[in-house]
């Protein structure tokens, strides 16, 4: 492997078609496409300023470096991907990606990051602004997420997620086959029109949460006192500990709760309504 380092490269394609490349100490400055249609390369604390440096690119390491907010749109059809200790300032990263390892990594404009990827693994990633994150990926195991960015999580399908705390309003909407552990969830409209999404020891904030979801699953699970209106027109299996403020028209299914404050059952119920809800004794 051929070894780079302590330069920079700025304009259009420097690198172009590169392989078997250590990048050490390497600045890529205003320009585009620095690292394009390449194969095997690695680059440790590098700095990158120019647009979208990694297209096309199979098989890389990047490790200890930062993107500055010129860097957007940097990691779009790629796939093997190893990325470690990395500072993200640009918007629009991970794009059409596949085989993506994450881990230490902040990114702090989140805008429309990980759109259309496939098979992510994620270790301790902070989320910060931005929105839509996750949208229309598939297959993601995530351990330890903190995460601000609005709506995460979208049309996404085969997740696991453990550790998180996220703070969004209408965050897992159009899911399938999602599993969330030991998580903090927090923000209104949670979780509609998902299927087969299960919450387990997770904690739950925020108005209206868990509605239009198919086969929902909650164990272990606990709810501030601002979740209103839950469950409406969803079906369900609920193990509520505490209290829950209000539940609606659950379509059917099963909720336990420590204590209920109110239901309700009103007119415009969906069949078969006929979901059993009691308070534990």
């Amino acid at each position: 492997m051929k070894l780079i380092a302590n330069t920079e490269f700025g304009g259009e394609r420097p690198l172009f078609a590169s392989h078997d490349l250590h990048l050490d100490n390497v600045t890529i400055r205003e320009g585009e496409s620095a690292i394009k249609e390449c194969s095997n390369i690695v680059a440790t604390n590098c700095r990158f300023e120019g647009n979208y440096p990694f297209w096309h690119v199979h098989g890389f390491t990047i490790k200890d470096c930062y993107f500055d907010v010129g860097g957007r749109s940097a990691l779009w059809y790629s796939d093997h991907l190893k990325m470690s200790n990395t500072v993200i300032d640009a918007p629009k990263m991970f794009r059409e990606m596949n085989d993506i390892d994450i881990e230490n990594v902040e990114m702090n404009d989140a805008d429309e990051v990980f759109w259309r990827c496939n098979r992510i693994n994620i270790k301790n990633l902070k989320l910060h602004g931005g929105t839509y994150p996750f949208m229309f990926s598939n297959d993601i195991r995530v351990d330890g997420l903190e995460s601000d960015s609005k709506y995460v999580f979208q049309y996404v399908k085969n997740v696991e997620i453990r550790n998180a705390k996220i703070t969004t309003k209408d965050a897992f909407w159009e899911v399938e086959n999602v599993t969330i552990y030991d998580s903090e969830l927090n923000g209104e409209y949670l979780g509609w029109h998902s299927k087969n999404l299960r919450l387990v020891n997770c904690h739950i904030s925020g108005e209206q949460p868990l509605c239009y979801a198919h086969d929902l699953i909650l164990e272990n699970c606990t709810f501030d006192a601002d979740c209103d209106r839950a469950f409406e027109y969803s079906t369900l299996n609920a193990d509520i500990r505490g209290a829950i403020t209000n539940i609606k028209n659950p379509t059917s299914g099963r909720i336990v709760a420590d204590s209920i404050g109110s239901i309700t059952i009103d007119e415009n119920i969906k069949a078969p309504a006929n979901c059993e809800i009691k308070t534990r004794n």
